[in-house]
């Protein structure tokens, strides 16, 4: 008979159920069935994920048919004081077992964003990520300048898409589009937008903060924390904070 710590190991790296696992499911050791307890939780979450996936990939397909190719638009940085906005477009393949887990990218630690961005650009057939300024924002607002935004993104792709799935927005393009309301928890083409262009303002941020450290731009990516304010008060706004909004538009 295997030990525990026998048994708890193979369980650790066993991804799908093998004959040998009949026995340890009526083992009445306490540390077995803990460990057992423990594998069929992995394995229930890991099939969430995977009907969670389908279910993106069906929503996804929904749009032109399963040959089309099916573009997915998101945002981030709408709602902070300094920073650009930044937007992505993101052409996947039928195929994405690679990216079972992927979601909004707010559900996602940092971590996980970023492993997956490398993914997403890894087996993408085309995407693109653009980066429009706070002086931008301040000219149009920040509504016309993320759907002016998310418009070059899509027509930077390197393959026009047959149809286009927006986060929640109308852009002037003549491609057959849909807004689509929480679009990135919906749609796997939308979530791997939403990731490229969380990440990649992530890492603009970051850097800014090694030009800018004392408003501290890595903690809080440009929006209004506590720290933040104190820092403008201090310091004032730099040339990449959004003069139009409150309160650096007060100051």
């Amino acid at each position: 008979m295997k030990t525990i710590k026998e048994i708890t190991a193979a369980l650790k790296v066993a991804e799908d159920w093998q004959e040998w696992m009949a026995a340890v499911a009526t083992d009445e050791r306490a540390g077995v069935q803990k460990a057992w307890l423990s594998w069929q939780k992995r394995q229930d979450k890991k099939q969430q994920l995977l009907q969670e996936h389908q279910a993106k990939i069906d929503f996804d397909q929904r749009y032109g048919g399963q040959d089309a190719f099916v573009a997915g638009v998101d945002e981030a940085g709408r709602g902070p004081l300094a920073g650009p906005v930044v937007t992505a477009a993101v052409i996947l393949p039928k195929n994405c077992e690679a990216l079972v887990g992927l979601n909004d990218s707010k559900q996602l630690s940092k971590d996980k964003r970023n492993a997956f961005a490398t993914l997403v650009k890894e087996h993408a057939i085309s995407y693109f990520i653009h980066f429009q300024s706070a002086q931008a924002i301040d000219e149009l607002n920040i509504y016309e300048a993320t759907k002016q935004s998310m418009t070059i993104s899509v027509e930077s792709l390197s393959i026009k898409p047959d149809y286009v799935l927006v986060d929640a927005m109308k852009l002037p393009i003549t491609i057959p589009q849909d807004s689509i309301i929480k679009g990135d928890a919906k749609s796997l083409a939308i979530a791997a937008a939403s990731i490229l262009a969380k990440t990649a303002r992530d890492e603009y941020m970051e850097q800014l903060h090694k030009e800018f450290p004392m408003y501290g731009f890595a903690q809080h990516a440009g929006y209004g924390t506590q720290q933040h304010l104190e820092a403008l008060q201090t310091y004032g706004p730099t040339m990449h904070h959004r003069k139009s909004f409150e309160p650096i538009k007060s100051m």
